[in-house]
């Protein structure tokens, strides 16, 4: 028997799950620095497309490129004739040691010839992969695209600046701009030039900014970071400074944004330990300003006061509704909005400030009714030790908020968070029935740098508990049943999952995990060997959550589900992608071949060809379908 083989029928008017499930209608809108068309990234649910079509309404189709089951990234124009797509690949690199790991493509097509090529093809000493997104600049009036790309040196491959012209599709490989294994990021200047690097030492755990002034590169700045790379932030206000998250020097519990000139000196920006973050010019030559979320209200704040007016006028167009930037074009007057209504669902508008007119292109998610949106509430409440929390709970439409059946529904990370916008995994479960609960647990992004810290040290203790700490401060109050609450959750949501069924046991009568970790000692041990080279720093953050100084911890078996599978007293639906490359799938075969030792109700559900993010529309809505299914099996909603 399946998990879905329990699924209920819909109640009359609300959408069937591949509404949600599936893949949404439309993934991006960009629209050309002209601002005369759009390159929209659609999908029929699980095969993808790039749309290009005039921006004007009624206006005709440019090109249209089919993507299939490839997993399209990102869609960048380069000018008004050029449009770099970025797509990905699971893959293990013949002649390349390690796991498996999500290898970045990128292609330029020509909106004139209608040729596509691919980026970084038959370079010497290199693989056909890029590192990050392209940087498009101009010289002499042709496109340029600037490419982190991996160079081969004594064979250890090395983050090295490439420049390719989109033109001609000459690649150049930049020599003279300094290497070495420890650069993970770079930034180019408006006109063409490599402004700065950042490196990071693993051994002597240091990060370091270099920039190139009028004397050649200098070490601008290096502090010790165990934590890893601080990594670029993006160029500054003035087109040639450099801008770098740092640790406030008066208070350390803050994060304030530095601006490095290229003589080294710098400044902070005014008020930038409350940003969230940056937003460029479209042409991402200059910083013009910044993103908030201060409690649940969305701010943009911009340095020119035209601007700022300009975008308060954006935002009065949709009242009630929270509005979110998409794209530009390059002097600012032709915006694509995504636009988040309440009881409607997302969509994406385009307002054009010259004409002073706004209009809808299409809905995120085609399908849904009023009756299939559900109210979402913020909510607060305070942990067994007095510590604030905050969350968000949606409430099943049409339905009494009275001892309702409760999913808890973990955010993965851990250092992110949840927000109130439209979220179609939550929304699925309450056009079920289910009254759903995202706690944005200590340890959680977004809410100063002493909640990330309170959560060092507590994966499986604290942060754990503030989850159940939400069921009986919902219970006390009615809304929920204490007796039909059921924990699902993705990433470290599906390891709170698992210890929800094993470390924090009595609260929960099912526990689903989608590409949870179970065996925190293999988990890392994995971890290491694939960031080994990677200079990332979410490896260090998971040592900090689990309070792991080295992989030999005593205390990672403590709290390690698969240890403690004798102690579960509810069934389990374990989901993992084969192709997981954060969480690999042997973690979720760990923990059902331990339960199954330990003769508890377990199912595994192997999703084919999917990866950590859940990127393919069919295995998305399999796991949908199958969560759903076991939820109204094991904890019916009626």
């Amino acid at each position: 028997m399946t998990a879905a083989a329990g699924a209920q029928a819909a109640p009359e008017g609300v959408p069937p799950l591949s509404v949600y499930g599936r893949l949404p209608n439309i993934e991006q809108v960009e629209i050309s620095p002209d601002g005369a068309k759009l390159a929209i990234a659609v999908t029929d649910g699980e095969k993808r497309m790039l749309l290009v079509r005039e921006a004007a309404q009624g206006g005709k189709m440019v090109a249209a490129m089919n993507f299939g089951d490839t997993k399209l990234r990102g869609v960048q124009w380069a000018g008004a004739e050029h449009i770099l797509i970025t797509i990905s690949n699971t893959a293990q690199a013949i002649g390349v040691s390690g796991p498996k790991r999500e290898y970045w493509m990128v292609f330029d097509y020509n909106l004139i010839t209608k040729q596509q090529r691919q980026l970084m093809v038959g370079q010497e000493d290199a693989m056909n992969v890029v590192l990050d997104t392209p940087v498009v600049r101009f010289i002499d009036g042709a496109p340029y695209a600037f490419v982190e790309g991996v160079h081969f040196v004594d064979n250890y491959g090395e983050n090295t600046l490439y420049k390719v012209n989109l033109k001609n599709g000459s690649t150049r490989r930049l020599d003279n701009v300094g290497g070495g294994k420890d650069i993970d990021g770079w930034l180019i200047t408006p006109d063409g030039q490599p402004l700065a690097q950042s490196r990071y030492d693993e051994k002597a755990g240091a990060w370091s900014l270099r920039i190139k002034g009028d004397h050649g590169w200098t070490t601008a700045e290096r502090v010790v970071s165990k934590l890893g790379s601080l990594g670029l932030a993006g160029i500054g206000r003035d087109g040639r400074s450099v801008l770098v998250w740092m640790d406030d020097e008066e208070d350390e519990d803050k994060t304030v944004l530095n601006e490095y000139a290229p003589d080294g000196s710098h400044v902070v920006i005014p008020d930038s330990a409350k940003f969230d973050s940056l937003i460029h010019a479209p042409d991402g030559a200059s910083l013009v300003g910044a993103f908030s979320l201060v409690g649940d209200d969305r701010r943009y704040t911009f340095f020119d006061a035209k601007l700022q007016a300009s975008w308060n006028a954006v935002v009065k167009a949709f009242p009630g509704d929270q509005v979110s930037l998409a794209s530009w074009s390059d002097d600012k007057r032709q915006l694509v909005v995504q636009v988040d209504s309440a009881t409607l669902g997302p969509a994406y508008a385009l307002v054009d400030l010259n004409t002073k007119s706004a209009r809808f292109l299409a809905e995120v998610y085609q399908g849904l009714t009023p009756q299939g949106v559900s109210k979402v509430e913020p909510i607060k409440y305070k942990a067994a030790d007095g510590l604030a929390i905050t969350g968000y709970l949606t409430l099943p439409y049409g339905k009494d908020p009275k001892n309702l059946p409760l999913v808890v529904l973990p955010h993965g990370g851990p250092k992110s968070r949840d927000t109130l916008e439209f979220d179609w995994w939550s929304q699925a479960l309450a056009s079920r029935g289910y009254a759903v609960l995202r706690p944005n647990f200590r340890g959680s992004a977004g809410f100063g740098w002493p909640f990330v810290e309170a959560g060092f040290g507590q994966w499986g203790k604290a942060m754990q508990t503030d989850l159940s700490d939400g069921v009986r401060h919902l219970a006390k109050q009615g809304v929920i049943d204490p007796k039909r609450v059921c924990i699902v959750g993705a990433s470290y949501g599906g390891y709170a999952a698992l210890a929800g069924a094993t470390l924090d046991r009595g609260v929960y009568r099912c526990a689903a995990s989608i590409a949870g970790p179970s065996d925190m000692k293999r988990f890392l041990v994995d971890k290491n060997r694939l960031y080994e080279s990677s200079k990332n720093s979410t490896m260090r953050f998971w040592l900090q959550y689990m309070g792991a100084e080295g992989l030999k911890d005593p205390d990672l078996a403590a709290i390690s589900p698969s240890q403690m599978a004798d102690k579960v007293e509810i069934p389990i639906l374990l989901i993992h992608g084969k192709d997981d490359t954060v969480v690999p799938y042997v973690q979720s075969t760990l923990m059902a071949d331990a339960l199954k030792r330990a003769g508890k109700p377990v199912e595994l559900v192997t999703l084919p060809s999917e990866d950590h993010w859940l990127s393919r529309g069919a295995t998305r809505l399999q796991m949908l379908t199958s969560v759903v299914g076991f939820l109204e099996k094991n904890n019916p909603p009626n």
